[in-house]
């Protein structure tokens, strides 16, 4: 099949388009599986959650989907991706905690692409381990859309679960591969996905672990994962969520003196960083509010343990990029 886009495929910019497209690829999708199962990695991602529903419809339990909790996700999405889709949807749904297994790992590597190696790679054993355990799997789900193709041929490799062994070859089901990301989040909302998944922000591959920047420590990540929790709670009550593009917390390798309860302390700093982009090649920074600053600043430096400071990156892309690592 083409990896080009139709040139008469119309931009699902409504429900109604929505709902078409969905009842389209339930036909192409029973006709390419017929009675066979797919397994599909579910991160909670947009992407991988639009694909899971439109699989769930089309086949029910002959998808399998295996979601591989790394440590590394943000606070209260493994509970997030159990409840929406074992609970509200009745999906086939492994779930793997190797959150010791990659933390272990990553022990003392603090070179930002061996950690991004070391959790791809980690995660391609994890997933096939799972794969192999089970029977009858002939096809594999993914949600490749449209950009990757343009971008990197048929598959990019945060999307596809790349170097598999060779006996589990596995037949591709791309159902949302010819739409742009605007495109699926509408196709998201026809589904009934909730709204926290649907437009959850742009989330790197290696998740936290590129926002605990150097060495990953397990007391470090969660501090990361709180102050982001706070972050995302604020901007959210402060009306901002969907109108800052992305917003996210990096908690540095480094520590500073500062005071806590009266007592002399050394602690690490919370970076905030927020920023309006359209395509991601250049970004702004997002202007905010100074009292919701302070606000922020007041709630991390009083709940994250292990913090005594926080700061505010203002830095454009160019000469920074959106993320630290």
């Amino acid at each position: 099949m083409s990896n080009k886009r139709p040139d008469d495929m119309k931009r699902i910019t409504t429900p109604e388009l929505a709902e078409a497209f969905i009842e389209e690829q339930i036909a192409a999708i029973r006709e390419q599986v017929k009675d066979g199962k797919v397994l599909l990695a579910l991160s909670g991602g947009v992407d991988s959650s639009v694909v899971a529903a439109l699989l769930i419809r089309a086949i029910g339990g002959n998808l399998v989907c295996v979601h591989v909790n790394h440590g590394l996700l943000r606070k209260g999405e493994p509970e997030q991706v159990i409840k929406v889709f074992r609970e509200e949807l009745g999906a086939n749904l492994v779930y793997v905690d190797a959150v010791d297994r990659f933390l272990d790992k990553l022990a003392g590597v603090a070179d930002p692409e061996k950690k991004r190696k070391i959790i791809g790679k980690e995660f391609i054993d994890v997933f096939a381990e799972e794969a192999k355990k089970l029977d009858g799997i002939r096809f594999l789900g993914q949600g490749t859309i449209y950009p990757d193709i343009l971008e990197s041929g048929p598959v990019k490799s945060h999307h596809n679960v790349g170097g598999l062994p060779e006996e589990l070859n596995f037949e591709l089901v791309e159902p949302v591969k010819f739409l742009y990301k605007d495109e699926v989040r509408v196709v998201g909302k026809a589904l009934g996905l909730p709204d926290s998944m649907v437009y959850r922000q742009p989330f790197p591959g290696p998740g936290l672990g590129v926002r605990c920047v150097g060495a990953i420590t397990r007391d470090r990540l969660e501090a990361v994962r709180e102050s982001d929790a706070i972050l995302r709670e604020e901007f959210a009550a402060a009306g901002l969520q969907g109108k800052v593009w992305q917003y996210f917390t990096v908690v540095p390798d480094f520590k500073s003196t500062g005071i806590t309860d009266g007592l002399r302390t050394y602690d690490w700093p919370v970076v905030i960083r927020a920023v309006n982009t359209v395509d991601a090649v250049t970004a702004e920074v997002a202007e905010i509010d100074f009292s919701l600053m302070k606000k922020i600043v007041a709630r991390i430096t009083s709940e994250v343990k292990g913090v005594n400071r926080v700061l505010w990156d203002i830095t454009p892309k160019p000469s920074g990029t959106i993320e630290w690592e």
